[in-house]
């Protein structure tokens, strides 16, 4: 399995908080990606893993910084030439309990599946590339022709679950993580 971690977003709402990228934040003695990238090696020490950014700074041991093509739309996280059978996306800025990561990384899947709680979807893990990458195409044209509000992941979700984008729902192909994975957008999170 090949694990992307999304660390090139811009940050707006983090607005460099505490003078670091959230993607530094550091949860006892190690940051959110150090954390993430030493969940995934214990699970799959086999794995390839992915940090996306321009930043020479997201150097991650046991991971491979990618800076992306193309990065304009929130949705352009998931890296277009990364899109392959057999990837599990992961957010950067996500604090993953093992339990989560237990999960995401044992799940067997299908086609598609989601990982995420009411309010953030923290993994999306692709059996089918093609599928994977259908969606996001299609979430990124109606985005584009103003036919819908946000393009991200929650978005994809929806076009793929066949659910309506005027509001979050959580369908099929979703696995609602109960515990203390949440991700990080301004400090209010991390406060």
């Amino acid at each position: 399995m090949k694990y992307i971690i999304m660390a090139d977003g811009k940050g707006t709402r983090w607005d460099n908080y505490n003078h670091i990228p959230k993607h530094f934040i550091k949860i006892g003695n190690e940051t959110l990606l150090e954390r993430t990238v030493r969940l995934l090696k214990e699970r799959e020490p086999s794995s390839t893993v992915y940090i996306t950014s321009h930043d020479p700074r997201y150097e991650v041991k046991g991971a491979i910084r990618y800076e992306p093509l193309h990065n304009v739309l929130e949705i352009d996280r998931f890296t277009e030439e990364l899109i392959a059978d057999d990837v599990c996306f992961l957010y950067g800025d996500t604090y993953y309990s093992e339990e989560a990561m237990d999960r995401i990384t044992g799940e067997k899947v299908k086609d598609l599946m989601f990982f995420g709680n009411e309010k953030s979807i923290v993994a999306i893990k692709v059996k089918d590339g093609a599928l994977f990458k259908q969606h996001v195409d299609r979430v990124r044209t109606l985005f584009l022709h103003h036919l819908i509000s946000s393009c991200k992941g929650w978005q994809v979700y929806q076009s793929f679950a066949g659910l309506p984008y005027t509001h979050k729902e959580i369908g099929e192909h979703y696995i609602y993580l109960k515990d203390e994975t949440r991700d990080f957008n301004s400090p209010s999170d991390l406060k």
